[in-house]
């Protein structure tokens, strides 16, 4: 069985989200407990699960975390478009309903996700706590994401955030997400963001598809405009490219194998 480890939201390698994508044969899925260990054993943020389908949708797909199973899931998903290698639009069968991946002429891949719902919120002594600053705003994220949304003042007070990950943890069952506007939007991305979320076995991930289906409405209601471009500030680093759609949102990125291996414990 073939294993791939892919990095998303980049077109170079060790940048980017890593995720596992395992291209399954037949049309079921293997047990839930060996999917979950194959996910520990990678080790990325995600590792993902996909299996052709005759109705419906092209595939079905899964994304584990090494601690659990997830609802939605960007990188995971680019990264499995990428394994795919599709010349014309793909759609996939998720718990975060069906998405579809367009390939573009130039090498990335736009998905089309639904907005996550922003509702108002007073941010909870813990947060303050994990991240050793005072949010400006704070927003609860609902829909295919659940995490709390904090607002800082500026990019350095994103990038300079060393979260209380225990803190973190009692959020559960929400991940947090910090960002601020671009310093200089002349450097090539309009909004920073970071994301932390040790409850699902992710301390900080790399680059966040999902979190930008909550980044994307807030940022382009702030800015006037419903293209943006968003950078994930971990250490790896990554660009997501925004556009609102009503109801949707359209994710665009790049992504780049870096590991192809056989899997040898089968299920």
């Amino acid at each position: 069985m073939r294993i791939r480890i892919v990095d998303a939201f980049t077109d170079r390698p060790f940048t980017g989200n890593p995720a596992g994508v395992v291209l399954l044969d037949g049309g079921a899925f293997p047990p839930d407990s060996w999917m979950q260990r194959v996910a520990a054993e990678v080790g990325a943020s995600e590792t993902c699960f996909a299996h052709p389908l005759d109705d419906g949708a092209d595939w079905a797909l899964r994304w584990f975390t090494p601690a659990c199973e997830v609802d939605l899931c960007g990188h995971g998903t680019l990264a499995t478009t990428h394994v795919i290698a599709p010349s014309a639009p793909v759609s996939y069968r998720t718990r975060g309903g069906i998405l579809t991946a367009i390939p573009r002429a130039d090498g990335a891949y736009t998905l089309d996700f639904p907005v996550a719902r922003l509702t108002p919120a007073p941010v909870p002594a813990e947060a303050k706590e994990a991240i050793g600053a005072e949010p400006v705003r704070a927003y609860a994220c609902r829909g295919g994401i659940r995490d709390l949304l904090l607002e800082l003042s500026d990019e350095q007070a994103v990038r300079s955030v060393a979260p209380d990950l225990a803190a973190v943890a009692r959020l559960a069952p929400y991940g947090l997400i910090v960002t601020a506007a671009a310093k200089d939007p002349a450097a090539g991305y309009d909004f920073v963001s970071r994301l932390f979320d040790p409850a699902q076995g992710i301390d900080e991930d790399p680059v966040t598809g999902s979190a930008h289906t909550a980044l994307a409405p807030l940022w382009s209601a702030r800015l006037g405009r419903d293209e943006l471009t968003g950078l994930q500030a971990s250490a790896r680093s990554g660009l997501v490219g925004t556009k609102l759609r009503g109801e949707r949102v359209e994710l665009t990125g790049r992504a780049v194998t870096v590991i192809d291996g056989e899997l040898l414990a089968r299920p």
